[in-house]
């Protein structure tokens, strides 16, 4: 193996990964849709979910990117065939111009390469596509269920038919109404110009390689293949094959050893804005690899809403505080959208926290605007670790309380 050629210090990783991820937020130029068509792009992907606790976490991961965002541009981009629904490490909205490399998921599920989570009724199936040819886009619910209740679930043959269909690429999400999918044929959805060709496996590799080291700065073949199965072997391989021929750079930091694509280190020079603070998704792009973010950051993070209420130190569902170039408070909060009203239901401190002030003062500023991505006017702020910190707190949101 060619030896490792730059030694980074952890701050630098660090620098190297916000700014990669473009958070907090880089000017630009356009407008604020096309603004989150170049976040999308650039991170090749925005993890869709379905907790609405707040502002869902693929609304909460474009507005960290681009201040001037609205919920209505996802729908705007799927409507101008500008980006898809698809998987990536799970369900997320991916740029059009990265069709391609769905297919290799694609093909392996089509031809039996990997298993679908449901059993594929092709009988069924084929009842779908043909409804679907004739009748124009459906979603689920305009299928008869014929499904059995399992406890609080309902198992819907003709939704499970319809994610078969649109796993193995003959369906596509032409647009969601009230958050359900509304499926239509991919040929009807995809533009014509849009290259179908499937990808080699080296192809495919390279893709994800670049892709994942672009948006993120620094990467290993684990975090690069995260939750995207049989695919960590010939990633792996291409790493190598890439450093070999110096398309890649190995750097070391803090004893691991990560690769890097050569122009990602002009970062360093750049400056990253450390005043500005940003309250960040549990899906965020960022964040979503907790190893990766013990490793880099020294940030232990959990999501507790899958944990029993008895066993959560944090709160249902935390969000992370990145200021000052560390992840360093969590704040778990709930909107009260009828109300008005943006509970804060624990802010906890980390240890690395010492500037408390300038920290305060940062914190005040981005919950205004967050108040207002929530469609939220008054907060109410109920606990915070330590106890102290609370009424210093208080006094500084005061003034965001109508």
């Amino acid at each position: 193996m060619a030896k490792i050629t730059e030694t980074l210090s952890i701050q630098q990783a660090r620098k190297l990964v916000l700014l990669s991820q473009r958070v907090p937020p880089i000017k630009q130029t356009g407008g604020a849709v096309e603004a989150t068509l170049s976040a999308i792009e650039h991170l090749a992907y925005i993890q869709i979910d379905t907790i609405s606790a707040i502002q869902r976490a693929h609304h909460h991961t474009l507005w960290n990117r681009n201040p001037h965002y609205k919920t209505s541009h996802l729908d705007q981009l799927i409507a101008d065939k500008k980006i898809f629904e698809y998987w990536s490490h799970a369900a997320a909205y991916l740029p059009m111009c990265d069709f391609r490399y769905s297919l290799h998921r694609k093909q392996a599920l089509l031809t039996g390469n990997q298993n679908h989570w449901y059993v594929r009724d092709k009988q069924l199936m084929r009842f779908v596509l043909k409804r679907i040819a004739a009748e124009g886009p459906l979603m689920a619910k305009d299928f008869v269920n014929t499904g059995k209740k399992r406890g609080e679930w309902t198992t819907k043959p003709a939704k499970q038919a319809l994610e078969c269909l649109f796993m193995q690429g003959e369906l596509m999400v032409s647009s969601r109404i009230n958050f359900h999918k509304v499926y239509d044929l991919t040929e009807r959805v995809l533009p014509s110009t849009i290259n179908i060709s499937v990808p080699t496996q080296e192809e495919y590799a390279r893709f994800l390689i670049t892709r994942y080291l672009r948006a993120n700065g620094l990467g290993q073949a684990t975090e690069i293949a995260y939750l995207l199965k049989n695919t960590k072997p010939f990633i792996s391989a291409s790493l190598l094959e890439m450093h070999s021929a110096g398309e890649l750079l190995q750097i070391n930091v803090d004893g691991n050893t990560y690769f890097a694509l050569p122009a990602t280190l002009e970062l360093l020079s750049c400056s990253l804005v450390r005043n500005k603070l940003k309250i960040l998704s549990p899906f965020d792009n960022l964040l979503i690899q907790r190893k990766r973010m013990k490793a880099l950051f020294d940030f232990n993070y959990q999501i507790e809403c899958y944990v029993p209420e008895a066993k959560r130190q944090y709160g249902y569902f935390s969000l992370p505080i990145l200021w000052d170039g560390k992840l360093v408070a969590r704040m778990d909060c709930k909107a009260e959208r009828k109300e008005s009203l943006l509970h804060i239901q624990h802010l906890a401190l980390e240890s690395c926290l010492v500037k408390t002030d300038a920290f305060t003062l940062a914190l005040s500023k981005e919950l205004e605007s967050f108040m207002q991505f929530n469609n939220c006017s008054n907060l109410k702020l109920h606990r915070t670790t330590p106890t102290n910190f609370k009424p210093i707190l208080q006094t500084a949101v005061n003034s965001l309380i109508r």
